[in-house]
Parts: structure tokens; C-alpha cells; sequence
């Protein structure tokens, strides 16, 4: 008889609602200690997640307009407002005045801006690397596909477009 997808004794296609909440909670522990580095680096700079996560992504694409992070962030225009601000303020981020339409706001990361956002993926790529050294090449792929088919569909073109301009 075929594989029917069974890995370790559990077949992927009838999982069990205790082996989703064994899924579940391994997904939270994750995101805790894939977070729980850069959150001791912003620490240090009163910033916080939505800090990280809006330098994580002018970094993947310089010049990106406000109104495209305020999608792919899907945040209120009034909270990435108050942290642009700050990025800012403190000189880690540049907003200039885009050459074809005068109201769009393109930002760039500074100098500053790409040694802290260097400082904060250095220790994400670390984790990352360790990870999927230790689960393999086949784990890695799977983890992947998991994630693409966790996104609901606009989150997913956005990661699309993003991995289409590597």
C-alpha cells in the first residue's frame, strides 16, 4: 500500500485535535523564542515589535511607500504612523518625496537604521539556520509550504511579491 503522508506515526491528512493543539502550542513556543531576541535588542531602544517588523520590511525593499507597509503590516495608519515617527525622529529611517506622485512617502532605511536592522535579523537568522540544520532539508521545504498555507490570501501575495523580487 502507498505512504498515505505519514510522518512519525501520524497521518498528516487525519490529524487528531490533540496532534493540531500539539501543533499549536509548538507554534507559540516558537514565536516566543523567535522573538525573544530581538525583543531584548529593541528593548534597549524603547522600540517594540512593530518597530522591528516595519525595519524588517523597508530593509527588504528600500524605497517602499508608506501605503504598502500599512498593507503588508496590516496595522491602522494611526499606529504605523507613531512608529515611523519615531524610526524617524531617532534617525534610523528616511521618508522622501516620491519623484512621479509628490504625495506618496518612500522610506529608506538610514546607516543606523541597517546596523540595527542587521543586529535584529543576525539573531533571527541564527535561530532560523540552527533550526533547520537540525530538521533537515525535507522538514525545512514542509515548514514552508505549512507557513505559505497558514496565510490567508492577501498576506500571501504580499510574501509572493516579496519572494519574486529576491
Amino acid at each position: 500500500m502507498a505512504d498515505s503522508g505519514t510522518q512519525g506515526g501520524e497521518s498528516l491528512l487525519f490529524l487528531t485535535d490533540e496532534q493540531l493543539r500539539r501543533g499549536i502550542e509548538a507554534m507559540f513556543f516558537a514565536y516566543r523564542g523567535f522573538t525573544s531576541d530581538p525583543d531584548r535588542i529593541l528593548e534597549k531602544y524603547g522600540y517594540g515589535r512593530a518597530h522591528h517588523r516595519a525595519i524588517h520590511f523597508i530593509n527588504r525593499e528600500q524605497g517602499l511607500t508608506v501605503t504598502t507597509l500599512l498593507s503588508v503590516l496590516g496595522v491602522t495608519k494611526q499606529s504605523l504612523n507613531r512608529v515611523l515617527r519615531t524610526l524617524i525622529e531617532d534617525g534610523l529611517v528616511e521618508s522622501r518625496i516620491g519623484k512621479r506622485d509628490k504625495r506618496a512617502r518612500h522610506l529608506y532605511l538610514t546607516e543606523r537604521g541597517e546596523v540595527l536592522e542587521r543586529e535584529l535579523s543576525g539573531a533571527q537568522r541564527e535561530r532560523m539556520r540552527a533550526a533547520y540544520r537540525s530538521a533537515g532539508p525535507q522538514a525545512v521545504a514542509g515548514f514552508r509550504q505549512v507557513l505559505e498555507a497558514m496565510m490567508d490570501p492577501d498576506m500571501r501575495r504580499h510574501y509572493q511579491m516579496l519572494k519574486d523580487n529576491v
